[in-house]
């Protein structure tokens, strides 16, 4: 995507008929010579694929590429059966339109590791639909039978050493009908699926630095807006004094919106220098005492409520009360921030007869219908263009920084970029919920288990931001990797209680992964050593082998995986030197979980000093997520997850004093650097004829459970509250 020059806003979207009925949305960025030079018209035999005369081939890309290489992996799906070369086509990111919806997730949203999963089929399908209307309109041309043309590198061949360009026929292709129920190729015969030798097509443009991120983007008389808003979670602005601000050099505007109070100037600097003048009292809102004693407080509270179970089998409290041995444990895990390297940002031309959006979004669908409720516009007047997300983690679903841009744009009648600070983005996220939960195991006298509680009690998401989906008191989103719980407890009753903390809550990479797989994958492990058991042969020997379905699976498998989960323990056991001894303070911790349809184990070797101080030496993988698209970047996923993993539970805390984050950037609020990664991230893929599995989140959520384990290994400290600092380590109970 080279960078975008507005002109008129009439250039950026047209329409044209699809060939399977309906609208399609078709994005046109005026590119100055390019365009002169190409002037090709463009077919479209579906709304994935424009194929100019000039033979050019365009995959629409309708996921947004946040670092997880959508923009390569979606291409690879559509090359693969319309016979190109992948690094010979164009790609550009899709506007919003029904077409592109993610039919696991209900709307166009890039998210909880669906891209693959949804578009496996889907795009693979496009790609041989418009194969098939291109040999057929070569075929008819040439007036001979399809069966005897062959399509191959963007050109067809036929009986006699006829041979035509996809080009050449592709606007005879975009007249015929839409071939139904095609037939896809085996694995046998892909020649880009799963090629590991495939390059990642944004690669050379990010190394060059002409790829468009949102805060990238320039047009024609665009200003820049710095903003202030509450220090407060749900402050509002109560008054303001812009004397000082509105006279500095290059203010065109000091305007109230609805979240705070912008100041517009001629650079961004400008306008940053001029809102540090600004002076503003705060009505701090129904939030202004809270504080994390509160928080905590009132999470132990809350939990103390019975609520809603959405999963049980016996009578898990009588086969407690009778159990030969119980072990019972809390945890604790905080609040966390997304604060991705690129903090929100839009550019936003808001105009009396529609307004043109430009942003780093994971959810486009969602853009139009918000920015018309606050310009008062309607959703078919908004152009949503999206570009490259410089990290998105979750917080780019939320869109309300948009909103904030057209409003801003609006009140000043000129286009406007919205950047906020690091500080801006790190005070008013939506953050990883923090939870309270309760566990008990109950063992007869043979060792074996026989009833289980889990008692989760956290804020729901989910509820604040797509209420429909939470039914009887279960968000599906709060339940992921308990609702699927891997081992055979014959009594159990898994239950959730909802609380708001008055910290706003989240979707988070691995969302309640992150939470749940620790608790879970933390509690078998100290059973297991409670029981003098090897914790891999532990799993193994418990793991549920049925094929029980439960009601609610959020996105995960829904039904028991104990067969996968058994191979990747076995490969992880066997790749990471499982039974080697270690001197004292290094030991190694597993983990397994089912997620998103990806089966993986995960072992994690540690260091821990006197000071207690953890360092990470090595983490092992074996994974089993069925056909790989992109190997390379799938390895890639696995080794961003363990980081960023590693971070959340090594450092990753959000605490709140008078009702405002007390984290402000990156000194408060760390991350890994470089000399702290583990020495070595060793990755074993399982060969499997499944249906791609999600890849963009489970490690993230399992490698924190496998370094919390491996500390208890080095130390025989069982570290119940994260972030795993010494004050915690040295703070929690010796076993």
């Amino acid at each position: 995507m080279e960078n975008i020059q507005m002109t008129a806003r009439r250039d950026f979207l047209k329409a044209s008929a699809a060939v399977g009925g309906g609208l399609t949305l078709g994005m046109y960025l005026p590119l100055g010579a390019k365009v002169a030079e190409a002037q090709a018209k463009t077919n479209s035999p579906n709304a994935w694929v424009k194929i100019g005369t000039d033979n050019s081939i365009t995959i629409m890309c309708a996921r947004s590429e946040m670092g997880q290489d959508v923009y390569t992996s979606m291409p690879m799906l559509v090359a693969e059966e319309l016979e190109v070369d992948i690094n010979k086509i164009k790609v550009e990111f899709a506007p919003p339109a029904e077409v592109y919806i993610n039919s696991l997730l209900g709307g166009q949203l890039t998210g909880g590791s669906t891209a693959v999963r949804d578009a496996w089929e889907k795009l693979r399908k496009a790609g041989a639909s418009a194969r098939i209307m291109l040999v057929a309109a070569a075929a008819k041309e040439w007036g001979v039978d399809a069966g005897q043309c062959k399509a191959a590198n963007a050109t067809i061949t036929g009986p006699g050493g006829k041979k035509t360009t996809y080009g050449a026929v592709a606007e005879a292709a975009a007249k015929m009908e839409v071939p139904k129920d095609v037939p896809l190729k085996p694995a046998k015969e892909f020649k880009v699926v799963g090629n590991k030798a495939q390059k990642r097509l944004d690669t050379p443009m990010k190394v060059a630095g002409t790829a468009t991120f949102g805060i990238d983007v320039r047009v024609p008389n665009m200003l820049y807006a710095a903003v202030a808003m509450p220090p407060m979670i749900g402050g509002k602005v109560q008054s303001f004094d812009d004397t000082r601000a509105k006279n500095m050099p290059g203010v065109k505007a000091v305007v109230q919106y609805s979240r705070g109070v912008a100041v517009v100037a001629e650079s961004y600097w400008q306008a940053k220098k001029a809102k540090d003048l600004l002076q503003i009292t705060w009505d701090e809102g129904p939030n202004a005492n809270n504080d994390m004693g509160k928080v905590w407080s009132g999470l132990k509270d809350a939990s103390n409520q019975p609520g809603a179970v959405f999963r049980e089998a016996g009578d898990a409290d009588g086969a407690i009360s009778k159990a030969s041995k119980v072990y019972e444990a809390t945890y604790e895990l905080p609040h966390l921030s997304h604060s991705p390297m690129e903090p929100q940002n839009t550019v936003a031309d808001v105009r009396a007869d529609g307004a043109t959006i430009i942003t780093p979004t994971q959810f486009q669908q969602l853009v139009p219908f918000v920015v018309a409720g606050a310009t008062g516009l309607k959703p078919e007047q908004i152009t949503v263009i999206t570009t490259f997300l410089g990290g998105g983690f979750g917080r780019r679903v939320e869109v309300d920084y948009t909103i904030d841009a057209a409003e801003i744009s609006k009140a000043v009648g000129a286009p406007v970029k919205m950047v906020w600070s690091r500080e801006d983005d790190m005070t008013h996220d939506s953050y990883r919920p923090g939870g309270y939960y309760k566990v008990q195991m109950g063992v007869d006298g043979g060792g074996k288990l026989v009833g289980y509680r889990y008692h989760g009690t956290s804020p729901s998401i989910s509820s604040r931001l797509f209420p429909s989906i939470v039914k009887d008191g279960i968000d599906p989103f709060s339940v992921e990797a308990i609702d699927n719980f891997p081992y055979a407890v014959p009594n159990h009753k898994l239950t959730y209680q909802m609380h708001d903390t008055g910290i706003t809550p989240g979707y988070w990479r691995g969302v309640s992964h992150n939470l749940n797989a620790y608790v879970v994958e933390g509690f078998i492990d100290e059973v297991a050593h409670a029981l003098g058991k090897d914790p891999i042969q532990f799993r193994i020997d418990n793991l549920e082998y049925g094929e029980e379905k439960h009601k609610w699976s959020g996105l995960s498998a829904g039904v028991s995986v104990g067969g996968r989960l058994k191979k990747v323990l076995e490969t992880v056991r066997d790749k990471s030197n499982w039974a080697q001894k270690l001197p004292e303070g290094r030991g190694k911790g597993v983990a397994v979980m089912e997620g998103y349809n990806t089966c993986l184990a995960c072992v994690a070797e540690v260091s821990v000093t006197k000071n207690y101080d953890v360092i990470i030496d090595k983490v092992t993988y074996a994974v089993d997520a069925g056909q790989l698209i992109h190997p390379d970047q799938a390895k890639a996923q696995i080794e961003s997850c363990t980081i960023f993993g590693q971070s959340a539970c090594m450092y990753g805390e959000i605490t709140v004093k008078n009702g405002g984050v007390e984290q402000t950037n990156f000194d408060g609020y760390r991350v890994v650097r470089m000399n702290e990664a583990p020495k070595a991230i060793d990755i074993h893929w399982l060969e499997s004829n499944n249906t791609p599995g999600g890849l963009g989140e489970p490690a993230t959520a399992l490698v924190q459970a496998a370094i919390g384990n491996a500390i208890f290994a080095a130390t025989g400290i069982r570290v119940r509250k994260m972030p795993f600092t010494p004050e915690n380590i040295k703070g929690s109970i010796k076993a």
